[in-house]
């Protein structure tokens, strides 16, 4: 297991590089052949998703971890 920090780091660096990706590749479809309409439904799926991750990163990597986790 990682130092909380070392975790941290690599997370949010995951996260934003993940987030740039996503949001570069919607605006790419969105203004490209699809047009905005073809594209929006990508764009409610990355509304969805984008959170997820999010919340993933921050209960992963932020929070305080209370002894070893559950399952082990």
């Amino acid at each position: 297991m990682l130092p909380r920090t070392i975790s941290i780091i690599t997370g949010l660096v995951g996260f934003v590089m993940l987030a740039i990706f996503i949001i570069g590749l919607s605006h790419s479809i969105s203004t490209g052949f699809a047009g905005f309409w073809g594209g929006l439904p990508f764009v409610v799926i990355i509304a969805l998703i984008l959170p997820m991750a999010a919340y993933d990163y921050c209960a992963e990597s932020v929070r305080e971890q209370n002894g070893s986790k559950s399952g082990n």
